[in-house]
């Protein structure tokens, strides 16, 4: 019987060493003195993205969002344009989602839908504005809107 024990006690340690080492981690992203910076603004920022062509418009009232765009974002040209387009509707879907729950997300970080549709060509300004946008937001809020870490 003490022989049965050992094992039971042994098989319990084992599952309980399997099971804390394949908890979730989370991920850490360093933020650096500048985004430090961008992110303790005060003053609200307000950045219009439009689109002529299709007569769409975002306007985004986020304080340091356009001094990290400037200062901390990775330039234009760096992504591709459909690079930005598939990351926006992951992003979108998500934060729509999140709009649509406020009993569980925050209603004041969620307080809009995005209406973006991938059959539209919104341009790259709108795609390049937008997609650093939700990093920055993620970055800033510590939130998560798909399965990449926010990076720069």
């Amino acid at each position: 019987m003490k022989h049965l024990c050992y094992k039971i006690f042994g098989v319990l340690i084992l599952v309980m060493v399997i099971a804390s080492s394949c908890g979730s981690t989370k991920e850490v992203v360093d933020i650096s003195e500048d985004e430090k910076i961008a992110f303790s603004q005060k003053e609200g920022d307000t950045i219009k993205i439009a689109s002529d062509t299709v007569g769409y418009e975002i306007i985004i009232i986020e304080p340091g969002y356009d001094f990290w765009l400037k200062s901390i974002a990775k330039p234009e040209g760096y992504y591709s344009q459909s690079f930005l387009e598939n990351r926006n509707n992951i992003y979108v879907q998500e934060w729509n989602q999140r709009v649509l729950q406020p009993q569980r997300f925050d209603p004041n970080l969620y307080e809009m839908q995005i209406d973006y549709s991938p059959n539209i060509d919104y341009g790259y300004d709108v795609n390049y504005k937008l997609y650093n946008y939700f990093i920055y937001f993620q970055r800033k809020y510590n939130q998560r809107l798909g399965p990449f870490l926010p990076r720069i």
